[in-house]
């Protein structure tokens, strides 16, 4: 039978449930730079590092969309740097055509971050696991690196999706632009075969791989579809398994806590986790806008709920820990936030 159902603890809050699976399906996506929200999105951190070469106090809050040819980019900025943000854009999407309308931040919005405020409200989701190296689930971890595996091939637009049952891989979706099918299939094959020397991981005998099963593809990137900042949060975070607070990353400096805490809360899950020697850990945290300490800071560590300890949770506080200042958001805005090796994952 593959599913029953019973009263069950259901993490992290100890609610109770009543879906239990008997096998553990998980399901994880990745795509790759050259998908159009990705573009957006390292169109809009690219912006960012660009105001921070210049002026590290820089406030940016920048957002693109774009597809078919054009490039829209609004957003606010307050900073003394000159950056040239239709060129920034035309380096990532290629030649395009880009409108820009840009404006200051918003004096209300200001007033709250002078004083070491949040620059918003929200809630922020931290989380890390023994299940990788890279604590993180091992189907966001397979997904991600086949993605990466396969853009060196076809560094086009392209996605994978990867889906355990348990500990092994029962089916794989590559779709990727000027890959033909045979050389993608081959290529996926051999990743396969390759994976086990690195994870604790098993291939089903019948494994399915759904190889451009739309059929092959040439048009990609802006000239198929449009693109939005933001809009691939749950790729950016830990996978569909993990809840994720809902705020963008991308284009916003530290004093949104949108990017400062959510990197915050992945440092702590890492911290408690370690520590503790724990199989996971969430955190979880919650802001005002123009409060620096925040409302909720909790960790949730094998299912045990406590208070966090030990940090300075406030918006300045953040950023010097991780030094949010420097330069280094184009990268994040890639393959993800969190299992690369950044400030907040050590």
């Amino acid at each position: 039978m593959l599913f029953s159902y019973k009263e069950t603890p259901f993490a992290p809050y100890g609610m109770k449930g009543v879906f239990m699976s008997a096998h553990h399906y998980r399901t994880a996506e990745s795509v790759s730079p050259g998908h159009p929200d990705k573009m957006c999105d390292q169109i809009s951190d690219a912006i960012l590092d660009a105001y921070l070469v210049q002026d590290p106090g820089a406030r940016v809050a920048v957002e693109a969309c774009g597809g078919h040819g054009t490039v829209f980019l609004t957003g606010e900025v307050t900073s003394r740097a000159e950056v040239d943000a239709i060129a920034i854009a035309k380096r990532i999407a290629g030649d395009v055509k880009v409108i820009e309308h840009i404006a200051k931040q918003s004096q209300e919005i200001a007033a709250g971050v002078d004083t070491g405020g949040a620059g918003d409200q929200g809630i922020m989701v931290g989380y890390a696991c023994n299940e990788t190296s890279q604590l993180l689930p091992l189907e966001v971890v397979l997904s991600r690196e086949l993605n990466q595996y396969l853009y060196k091939l076809w560094p086009y637009d392209g996605k994978t999706q990867v889906t355990l049952r348990d500990s092994v891989i029962e089916s794989v979706v590559a779709s990727f632009q000027n890959a033909p099918h045979d050389k993608l299939e081959a290529a996926v094959s051999e990743w396969l075969r390759d994976i086990h020397e690195h994870y604790n991981v098993l291939q089903a005998d019948d494994v399915r791989l759904h190889i451009n099963p739309a059929g092959d593809w040439r048009q990609g990137g802006f000239d198929a579809d449009a693109g939005l900042t933001g809009r691939k949060l749950v790729v950016d975070n830990y996978g569909p398994r993990i809840p994720i607070g809902g705020g963008c990353f991308s284009g916003k400096d530290g004093t949104k806590v949108d990017r400062s805490a959510a990197y915050i809360a992945r440092r702590i899950a890492v911290d408690y986790l370690q520590k503790r020697d724990a199989r996971e850990v969430y955190c979880y945290l919650a802001y005002a806008i123009g409060y620096a300490q925040p409302l909720e800071a909790i960790v949730v560590i094998d299912g045990k709920e406590e208070l966090v300890q030990g940090y300075d949770l406030s918006p300045r506080g953040i950023i010097t820990a991780l030094n949010l200042t420097e330069p280094q958001f184009e990268q994040t805005a890639r393959y993800g936030h969190f299992g690369n090796g950044f400030a907040w994952d050590k």
